[in-house]
């Protein structure tokens, strides 16, 4: 019976195995690498109803975190700053700017402000706020320098693997509780911050969960 088919034919199937296989192995490294918190999420700072600098309230004015974020000491959310809170200064301070008018309008109507959320935790993620903040984790471990921000944006990947990093190393991260909302504190010199936070987590008991019961109740 005559060959109707040349002799390298017998390698395709084998060759489009191969390609197939590599492309595929490619496509996952790909999704797996950058379909992640840590480029999805990191550096998205959406457009607000209304401007806020935290670099002026916060670093050049010296408004303590809790004026406005009145709840984070206590509550297991961080509650967004209300309209009675915008308005105690601005009713006065620069009352008549046109960039406060989202903020006048909810004044004049009791509707809130539509802010955009920016950071967002899955529902199937247990997390307390009070409880970070009341053992010595300051806004910075976890939002970065809002201080300098004129605008915030989301600063680290606030992912599973993120979050374990902490948890099993805490002394990384902890501060005197007194210090959370300072934005600049540093540990004393000649001690490192690992000895400062060694020191801290023994004299708090600090023993975080690292495993999936922790955080997925």
């Amino acid at each position: 019976m005559a060959n109707f088919f040349p002799r390298w034919t017998n390698w395709v199937p084998l060759k489009a195995f191969v390609c197939f296989g590599v492309a595929g192995a490619v496509a996952a490294g790909g999704v797996w690498y950058y379909f992640t918190p840590k480029f999805t999420r990191v550096g998205y700072m959406p457009i607000q109803p209304a401007p806020f600098s935290h670099a002026i309230h916060v670093g050049q004015l010296g408004i303590d975190c809790r004026y406005c974020h009145s709840f984070v000491e206590v509550a297991a959310h961080a509650n967004i700053p209300t309209t009675q809170s915008c308005m105690a200064c601005h009713a006065q301070i620069r009352a008549e700017s046109p960039k406060l008018e989202a903020v006048r309008e909810s004044w004049r109507t009791g509707r809130p402000v539509s802010w955009v959320r920016i950071h967002k935790l899955p529902d199937y993620v247990y997390f307390n706020h009070a409880a970070h903040v009341g053992r010595g984790v300051s806004c910075f471990s976890c939002h970065g320098p809002v201080n300098e921000m004129q605008a915030v944006w989301q600063d680290k990947p606030q992912s599973m693997s993120w979050c374990l990093d902490c948890h099993r190393a805490p002394e990384k991260f902890l501060r005197p509780p007194g210090e959370v909302f300072n934005m600049s504190w540093m540990a004393p010199a000649g001690v490192s911050q690992r000895e400062a936070g060694r020191k801290l987590q023994k004299a708090w008991g600090v023993n975080p969960p690292s495993t999936c019961g922790g955080c997925h109740r």
